[in-house]
């Protein structure tokens, strides 16, 4: 298992992230930033780590993450979806625990569109009388 590295694609509505795993002590690097100057919130920070806690490999890769798009819950959507799949390809024995815990499964919410005719995707013009 020497030089090994993992990789997973996430995505969560307009980020994407790129995550490789190699083994070492467990350090989360995003975008050549510590996770703690990363992610502001402590939510944020349990979510990236909600695959790596499922299989108990908290302290047993590195985590290596370029993400980009959307805003910080989205990237941090999406870096968790990316652990999740890198975990699968390091150990296929995996699969039944990440999949129970919903963190193989793409988010499909996504901004809905705007229509013609009015404001936003369903804002409509004020409304008036006269």
């Amino acid at each position: 298992m020497d030089n090994a590295r993992f990789y997973g694609t996430g995505r969560r509505k307009k980020s994407v992230a790129r995550v490789y795993l190699t083994p070492g002590t467990g350090k989360i690097t995003i975008n050549k930033r510590d996770i703690d100057d990363y992610l502001g919130a402590e939510t944020l920070k349990v979510v990236v780590r909600q695959p790596l806690v499922a299989t108990e490999t908290l302290d047993k890769y590195d985590v290596l993450v370029n993400v980009h798009g959307g805003g910080f819950t989205g990237q941090a959507g999406a870096i968790r979806h990316g652990i999740a799949r890198a975990l699968l390809e390091a150990d296929k024995d995996f699969r039944p625990v990440l999949k129970s815990a919903g963190y193989l499964t793409r988010d499909p919410r996504m901004k809905e569109r705007k229509k013609y005719g009015l404001k936003g995707a369903r804002r409509a013009p004020q409304f008036s009388k006269r």
